[in-house]
């Protein structure tokens, strides 16, 4: 990994020069493959005040460089903010790298797996359920059974095998649909 340090009507003293390092180093607990790192390290004067500003070049193999830019007062506050952020940015890249992969079919049937057997493993499972009452009911025997009990209608099939329904309507009477 290439670093480079400049600074931009700013001279970088060894105290700055070892935060900058120490806070590039950081960033390689993730374990990409960083081909270089440009730091550039500017001193503005805006409105009568000083401010520092950080910029972070970083150059990964196969992926896109992520560019910060972080504005403070302070220029080793700046620098501080500037890394935890291309932390974050690298930890986004390094997740989606190691936790996002998933087996496609394709590489199931290259590692030789059944893929019916898997398909059909994911499928939902349905599994039919007899009723105990097919027998066809009388209306009278149904609406009996409803001002015994608690419910509120009953489905039940009719004399001529259609499915009705018997209902408690709010005016206290009863509806057959």
């Amino acid at each position: 990994m290439n670093i480079s340090l400049t600074g931009r009507h700013l001279e970088l003293t060894e105290p700055i020069k070892a935060h900058m390092n120490t806070s590039v180093d950081t960033l390689n607990k993730f374990n990409m493959d960083i081909i270089s790192v440009n730091v550039i390290a500017t001193a503005q004067t805006k409105k009568g005040k000083e401010h520092s500003m950080v910029e972070f070049a970083i150059h990964l193999a196969h992926k896109n460089s992520i560019i910060i830019k972080q504005n403070d007062d302070d220029l080793y506050n700046a620098i501080d903010l500037a890394t935890s952020r291309a932390q974050k940015a690298m930890r986004r890249i390094h997740d989606k790298d190691v936790g996002h992969r998933k087996v496609g079919m394709n590489e199931m049937k290259a590692e030789n797996v059944d893929v019916k057997q898997v398909a059909e493993a994911n499928e939902d499972e349905i599994i039919p359920v007899e009723l105990d009452l097919y027998k066809p009911r009388e209306v009278e025997d149904v609406l009996n059974d409803l001002k015994e009990g608690n419910k509120m209608f009953e489905i039940f099939l009719d004399n001529e095998d259609k499915t009705r329904v018997l209902y408690k309507r709010n005016d206290g009477k009863f509806g057959l649909y």
